[in-house]
């Protein structure tokens, strides 16, 4: 008996091709997103062989934008946007704007519509928020200020992403291939087009609303009672049909993407106390369907466009790798942030992913973008995802090439930066026998409030600019730069310090400020603070004799045994006391029968005598 399974024939080859390919990119240094690509080039129509169900695959990469969306939403914090919202908002928008331009210049030299260029443009402006975090984590910077701007240039780029999202639908009649029907659509339709959009912007509204208002209040109470039952599976099962449902009511009732919808579920679950779970519960289904959702875009990618159009390739690869983060490096130069800090952040967003391919997609639905260009935006694509990690290797490289043959990037490092050295009206006792404390994050906030309460000075170091001159406001003594550079701790007058605080949890720079301060002081103590007990073992052990080292697994571990040893050491004593009360009223019990005894042979005597006399 003969069966129709196209949904288990693409799970199966997909999920299959996927590991395989993926396994290799990761042996091979590279992102396993490109093999997840490959995986769908080869499963689909642009290749020989086995062909999966296109139109199949495009409702599973539904589902898996969904998710994705749910999962940014999920860890959407407005914390770390604000932290460097001064560079992030401004720097995001006008990398995106000017990006846009350049890449609709390149589509109209192609001769292509307005609508198709400008669905080119966008595409080719928004990093790949997965590939730009995986980079991060690898080098330990997901905390530190070049992850904390990459973040938020990614989070602004992901919001203003959702917002053409919404709006491409109801501008498409006027983006529209026939220039002669746009033109016609502006002269006889214009109020028309612009009761669409005030119509979707008024939908939009009031899905937020609803979100904000009921689904903040309804969805993390209803959360609460499927945690109460005690069952994991009610409990991912809850998360999946928020995600999915709100996103399907989302686009059924209020004509909102489905994208959207997910993204706002997302945020609203964050504010349950339970988001952690709930990322954590949905995370392998979110990690499953994402890869299906690469696999089909890889799926729509024809190869022969690498070779009918190769010029048209280099054009994008040339916007992704080099425009991009130039404007990205300029923008962050120029709001006094070092070059180390500019490089980095241009490496993260020197590519395209995810976003990217919604774009297209939608493009493609509307008719306004032709499958060449989604071929084009797939291969800029897999070419900068995959260059991309050795694009991040090179910037310690490229940062000393740069300084020793550009003076005038050696006069950008060297310019006067008012929050990067003490202010001259500084009192002295800030200036020696103080404490410098490096990182001024969680830890090193609370150290800090507890010296302030003991009237012990101390100087901060942060990376954070905007950090330090809302630190100066609250007249604390700050100084804005790299710890890990001479010039700042001397900044912070390390060589008069009596003791240096490191409260920033990266191993690497801990390492380099020790010894910058060792060689300035060496009188000076050091404490350090670790996030595992296994970055201990790696310390030589000279360091480890003159540090004195936290961790915060030690710390934790100290501290809970502190707790129940000081909760259990009430009972020993009032059990020690009652036994010692137990031994006391034993001991009276037997000096009363004793004397009891006594006194009773005492009258037996008397008696006896008493009859003899008789």
């Amino acid at each position: 008996m003969e069966h129709s399974t196209p949904l288990i024939t693409i799970l199966a080859a997909g999920f299959s091709m996927a590991l395989a390919f993926g396994f290799i990119a990761e042996r091979l240094k590279t992102p396993a997103l490109v093999g997840y690509l490959i995986a769908g080039i080869l499963i689909g129509p642009g290749s020989p062989g086995f062909t999966a169900d296109v139109e199949l695959g495009k409702q599973l990469s539904e589902i898996g934008v969904m998710l994705l969306m749910f999962g940014v939403g999920l860890h959407f914090s407005t914390n770390d946007l604000m932290s460097v919202k001064k560079i992030a908002v401004p720097g995001a928008i006008t990398q995106m704007t000017i990006s846009t331009i350049f890449g609709i210049l390149l589509a109209k030299c192609w001769g292509w519509s307005w609508g198709a260029s400008l669905i080119v443009g966008l595409s080719l402006s928004c990093a790949s928020t997965v590939v730009a975090l995986k980079a991060l984590e690898a080098k330990d910077l997901i905390n530190a200020i070049p992850g904390k701007i990459t973040v938020g240039c990614l989070v602004v780029e992901d919001l203003v992403t959702v917002l053409v999202l919404v709006l491409l639908p109801p501008l498409s009649t006027l983006l529209g291939d026939n220039a002669a029907t746009a033109t016609a659509a502006v002269a006889t339709e214009t109020k028309s087009i612009w009761l669409m959009i005030g119509e979707t912007l008024l939908q939009v509204s009031a899905f937020i609303a609803v979100m904000l208002i009921a689904g903040r209040r309804i969805l993390p109470w209803a959360l609460l009672q499927v945690a109460k039952t005690g069952s994991r599976e009610l409990f991912t099962l809850a998360v999946i049909a928020s995600a999915i449902g709100i996103a399907y009511l989302a686009a059924l009732l209020f004509n909102v993407s489905a994208a959207l919808g997910a993204f706002f579920a997302g945020m609203v679950m964050r504010e349950s106390a339970y988001s952690q779970r709930a990322a954590e519960e949905s995370l392998p289904l979110r990690d499953a369907f994402s890869v299906l959702f690469f696999v089909s875009v890889g799926m729509l990618f024809d190869p022969k466009i690498l070779i009918q159009q190769p010029w048209h390739v280099l054009g994008v690869i040339f916007i992704i790798l080099i425009c991009k983060p130039l404007i990205a490096c300029s923008l962050i130069l120029f709001s006094r942030y070092p070059l180390h800090t500019a490089l980095t952040v241009s490496a993260c967003l020197a590519q395209i992913g995810e976003f990217s391919f919604i774009l297209a997609g939608l493009g493609i639905s509307l008719g306004l973008l032709p499958q060449d260009g989604l071929s084009l935006i797939l291969a800029g694509a897999v070419i900068s995802i995959a260059i991309n990690p050795i694009v991040f290797a090179l910037v310690p490289t490229l940062q000393r090439w740069i300084l020793e043959r550009s003076a005038f990037a050696r006069k950008l490092e060297q310019r006067p930066d008012p929050f990067a050295e003490l202010p001259m009206q500084t009192e002295r006792k800030f200036l020696e026998g103080h404490v410098v404390v490096v990182g001024y994050g969680v830890v090193g906030r609370s150290i800090c409030q507890a010296l302030s309460k003991q009237e012990i000075t101390f100087v901060i170091v942060d990376q954070n600019r905007e950090k330090v001159e809302k630190l100066r406001q609250e007249d604390l003594v700050a100084v804005a730069g790299d710890a890990s550079e001479a010039a700042v701790l001397i900044q912070a007058h390390i060589a008069k310090a009596a003791m240096l605080v490191i409260a920033t949890p990266h191993p690497l720079n801990m390492r380099n400020i020790a010894d910058i301060a060792k060689t300035l002081n060496p009188k000076i103590e050091i404490i350090v603070r670790t996030e595992k007990i296994t970055e201990i073992t790696e310390l030589d052990s000279e360091e480890a004799k003159t540090w004195k080292i936290f961790s915060s697994q030690d710390s934790l571990a100290k501290s809970m045994t502190d707790y129940v040893l000081h909760r259990f050491a009430p009972l020993e004593k009032n059990q020690h006391r009652k036994k010692i009360s137990l031994e006391k009223t034993d001991n009276k019990v037997k000096k009363f029968f004793t004397k009891f005894k006594k006194d009773k042979d005492k009258d037996k005597d008397k008696d006896k005598d008493n009859s003899e006399e008789e």
